[in-house]
């Protein structure tokens, strides 16, 4: 008796190392997938910085089920594809046991359940789909008023879709006001920051409010710092705002020398953004060239500022020389990370600044007629 007793113990004591061996401090991912056949692939996918989608892992469905076991350092969103099956399935990936329930025909109808996260997010995507099937009704009341010749309908409809775009713009702002204990608030809050808001308040109020835990955690302090960031981004954005006075710089001319725009500027001045390889730039700069031949005398200067390559001097002076440039030019010779280009947010060439002769930003972005019309103005 003892014998077996010995035994039996011993046997719970090895089931339970077995047990214990089993348990993850990482991400399980169970997944049903009904009427998919074996041997299909499954692919777990996060999101890198550009948006684009990276592979994680993948599983393979057998007997209409498929596993994922992993570890993240924070949750993240990712998504999941199943092969044969149009569309991803969006889900927040913790270090907690989750279920994922695949619909083949619909594969937003699949479920997803196992953590508050993910739970916060289906109640969102709940409530935006409650908001997107009262658009698509007021787009079938609008054709039918349209087809009917009914103005006053069309006004009603009009005015409708109007107040449904407010409640869809908030939907979110609402949302992390009643939501702020869960990583899915959280990562709304940083997908919210990649449009760049002009208005930073909302989201900082929202992460403000968020459970202490998450707002400390490791993708707390990530979030945060996006927040810092955007908004000194914000703040000097604010002063390349009309009105104000255009912040100096300086670079170095052909020569070398450090040329900085407080001390060329005249009564009207053009920062003009170009390069040597940019084609809108190069057909521009006979207009450029007409505007300063006719009111340089009367108090215009121009400094242009090259996004030529590295290394490529010689096609920066080339430009120069070919396109008959007669007035001030400055590079870096560093592309899109000119400090100058980056200083006056550059996301494209040409671009263009005008100043007055108190170095106020008068306009931004003018070419063609448009920027004769104004020097014009200025000096005449």
């Amino acid at each position: 008796m003892k014998n077996l007793i010995c035994l039996f113990v011993i046997g719970l004591l090895f089931t339970a190392c077995k047990n214990e061996e089993k348990k993850s401090d990482g991400y399980v991912i169970n997944g049903t997938a009904k009427g998919v056949y074996n041997g299909m692939r499954v692919f777990l996918k996060g999101v890198d910085e550009r948006g684009g989608q990276v592979a994680q892992d993948t599983a393979i469905v057998m007997d209409e089920t498929f596993r994922f076991e992993g570890k993240v350092d924070y949750p993240q969103m990712w998504v999941l594809s199943v092969n044969s099956v149009n569309g991803t399935i969006p889900l927040m990936v913790e270090n907690e046991t989750i279920d994922v329930d695949v619909d083949k025909n619909n594969i937003e109808n699949s479920k997803i359940t196992g953590t508050k996260s993910n739970e916060a997010f289906a109640a969102y995507t709940k409530e935006y789909k409650k908001i997107s099937e009262k658009r698509m009704d007021l787009n079938k009341e609008f054709s039918t008023a349209q087809n009917s010749n009914d103005s006053v309908a069309m006004a009603k409809v009009s005015a409708d879709f109007a107040a449904l775009n407010a409640e869809m713009a908030n939907h979110p702002y609402l949302f992390l006001e009643k939501n702020n204990d869960s990583y899915f608030a959280l990562a709304l809050i940083e997908n919210l920051l990649k449009s760049k808001p002009d208005n930073l308040d909302p989201l900082e109020k929202a992460f403000s409010n968020m459970d202490t835990d998450i707002k400390n955690s490791t993708y707390g302090k990530t979030v945060g710092s996006q927040i810092d960031i955007l908004k000194r981004q914000n703040e000097s954005l604010a002063l390349l705002n009309v009105g104000n006075v255009a912040p100096n710089f300086s670079a170095p001319n052909p020569e070398g020398k450090q040329v900085s725009l407080n001390e060329i500027k005249g009564k009207a001045t053009i920062i003009d953004f170009w390069a040597s390889w940019c084609g809108p730039c190069r057909r521009e700069n006979p207009n450029v060239v007409k505007v300063y031949n006719k009111y340089h005398d009367k108090g215009l200067e121009i400094i242009s500022v090259s996004l030529d390559r590295p290394g490529q001097k010689d096609k920066w002076l080339k430009a120069i020389a070919d396109d008959k440039l007669t007035w001030h030019h400055v590079s870096n010779l560093n592309y899109f990370n000119d400090p100058v280009a980056q200083q006056y947010n550059i996301q494209s060439i040409p671009a263009t600044y005008i100043l007055d002769a108190d170095g106020k930003i008068v306009a931004k972005s003018l070419r063609g007629q448009a920027l004769e019309d104004k020097i014009a103005e200025m000096l005449n």
